[in-house]
């Protein structure tokens, strides 16, 4: 299945969680035949991903002008390794006026596999068409850590679990499924898609069904991706 079949193509789109957010943005930004990608939190730097980066505090007037896809488009450089994000309302503007998908990372997990938002997080437009809440498989038979999940004491607060437990499919899915975790801060007319990334074998495949249908059983949403982001690849829909 092609990736744009799975997953959004047109308005503005935001991605949070854990387990391979931005590699998800730039499939989704490289499949597309024209796409912006930005943020409204730090973001590393992410040039070698799309076709040119612009940085500027007028992020239409850019689009506007550019005939490069994907286009990333970020107000300043704040680091060596990494940009800052546009305020929300600077996003919710731009997705108003431009004419093409806008792609927006909405939260950090400092690369771990799995996460909770917590009280500053996410950093969601109030116009989002879509939310994409992202968890790796991985995660599922780890220890709850600080090695492998960010912010371990929101998860166990979520999952009713101990830290230093086994995190279970069960609790990867109640995280993903909880109004306290993926669908945390999520505009009322949204979709959600929960994406369970990094589905490399048939027990990585095992596992992410069975997170699949435990989310099913807590939220309503219409599908649940499971993938392998890093070949850009989606391996099926529950």
């Amino acid at each position: 299945m092609e990736l744009t079949e799975a997953l959004p193509t047109a308005g503005l789109t935001c991605v949070v969680g854990a387990g391979g957010k931005k590699t998800t943005l730039y499939a989704l930004a490289n499949a597309l035949d024209r796409a912006v990608l930005t943020a409204t939190v730090r973001i590393p730097i992410f040039d070698p991903h799309v076709a040119r980066v612009v940085v500027t505090d007028h992020p239409l007037r850019a689009i506007e002008e550019n005939d490069d896809w994907p286009l990333g488009v970020v107000p300043e450089r704040e680091f060596e390794d990494r940009y800052r994000g546009y305020d929300r309302e600077t996003v919710e503007e731009l997705a108003e006026q431009a004419d093409v998908p806008i792609l927006v990372k909405a939260d950090g997990a400092r690369m771990r596999e799995f996460k909770a938002p917590d009280e500053r997080e996410p950093q969601l437009p109030r116009t989002t068409d879509t939310v994409i809440p992202i968890a790796s498989v991985h995660a599922a038979g780890k220890p709850l850590d600080d090695a492998v999940v960010h912010r371990p004491e929101r998860i166990a607060a979520i999952a009713r679990i101990e830290l230093g437990e086994e995190i279970t499919p069960e609790a990867v899915a109640e995280v993903l499924a909880s109004p306290e975790g993926g669908l945390k801060d999520v505009p009322e007319e949204a979709t959600v898609i929960p994406l369970l990334n990094k589905v490399d074998d048939s027990e990585d495949e095992r596992v992410a069904r069975e997170i699949a249908d435990r989310i099913h059983e807590r939220a309503n949403v219409e599908r649940v991706v499971i993938a392998r982001m890093a070949d850009a690849e989606v391996v099926d829909l529950i």
